[in-house]
C-alpha cells in the first residue's frame, strides 16, 4: 500500500480549469514548500497550468527537519535503485490521481525535479505507460543506466541543468545521464551553468520555463 502524497498547490493564473499540470519534486531535506516558490515564474508563461509540489513521504534521516523520497545514508548504486523503486509507486499513484481528478492525461503533465527529486522524476517518467509532456531535471543524476534499456517504457523530452561547481551531486553526472538517454533515443538537452553550485540560478530557471512552454505548445498543435 502506497502513501498518498500531498502538498501545496497553485491554481492556474488564468482562472480557468487547468489545461496542464506541473509537478515539482523537491530535494533531500526540503519539502513541497521549497519549490512551489518557482510556480509564479512558470505561470507567467503557462497561465493555464496548475502547479503542485508534494511533500516526500518520509522524514529526512540526515537532518532535523525536512523530508526525503528515500534514504541516502547508503549511496551505493544498489541502495539508490532500491530507494527509487520503493518511492516510485507513491509518485505514480499521486500523478495518476491528480490527472484523473482533472480529466487530464500524461501528455498534459510535466515534472520539474531538483537533486533527489530529479532522480525520482527521471526514474518514474521513463517507466510511465505513456510519455509525459516534459521533464526538467536540476542538479540530479540518472540512476540505473545499466538496466534502463530493459525497463524504459516512455521517452519524454528532457532538459538537464547542472552547475559545474556542484559539490553535492557532481556535475559529471549530467553528461552521463545525457549520453545514456541519447543512446536510448530519449530527446534530451543539457545546459551547463558555469560557476554554479547545488542550486537553481536565473538562467537555469528561464531556460526551464522556455523549454516547458515549448513542449506544451507542441502538444497543443
Amino acid at each position: 500500500m502506497t502513501t498518498m502524497l500531498n502538498g501545496p498547490a497553485i491554481l492556474p493564473r488564468s482562472g480557468i480549469a487547468a489545461k496542464q499540470l506541473v509537478v515539482f519534486l523537491h530535494g533531500l531535506g526540503a519539502d513541497g514548500d521549497d519549490l512551489i516558490g518557482l510556480a509564479p515564474y512558470f505561470a507567467e508563461a503557462l497561465p493555464d497550468a496548475e502547479f503542485l509540489s508534494p511533500h516526500a513521504p518520509f522524514r529526512c534521516d540526515m537532518a532535523p527537519m525536512g523530508r526525503q523520497w528515500f534514504s541516502l545514508q547508503d549511496r551505493s548504486a544498489h541502495a539508490m535503485l532500491q530507494g527509487l523503486a520503493t518511492a516510485r509507486p507513491s509518485l505514480d499513484d499521486y500523478l495518476d490521481a491528480i490527472l484523473a481528478s482533472r480529466d487530464l492525461t500524461d501528455a498534459d503533465l510535466a515534472l520539474v525535479g531538483f537533486s533527489q527529486g530529479t532522480m525520482l522524476g527521471l526514474f518514474t517518467a521513463l517507466r510511465r505507460k505513456k510519455p509525459i509532456a516534459a521533464l526538467i531535471g536540476y542538479s540530479g543524476l540518472l540512476a540505473g543506466t545499466g538496466r534502463l534499456s530493459n525497463e524504459i517504457t516512455a521517452r519524454p523530452p528532457i532538459l538537464l541543468i547542472h552547475g559545474d561547481q556542484d559539490q553535492v551531486v557532481s556535475y559529471h553526472f549530467m553528461a552521463q545521464a545525457r549520453d545514456a538517454l541519447t543512446a536510448l533515443q530519449v530527446p534530451v538537452t543539457s545546459l551547463t551553468r558555469p560557476g554554479l553550485g547545488h542550486s537553481i540560478d536565473d538562467q537555469g530557471l528561464s531556460s526551464g520555463i522556455s523549454f516547458l512552454s515549448g513542449c506544451f505548445a507542441k502538444k497543443q498543435v
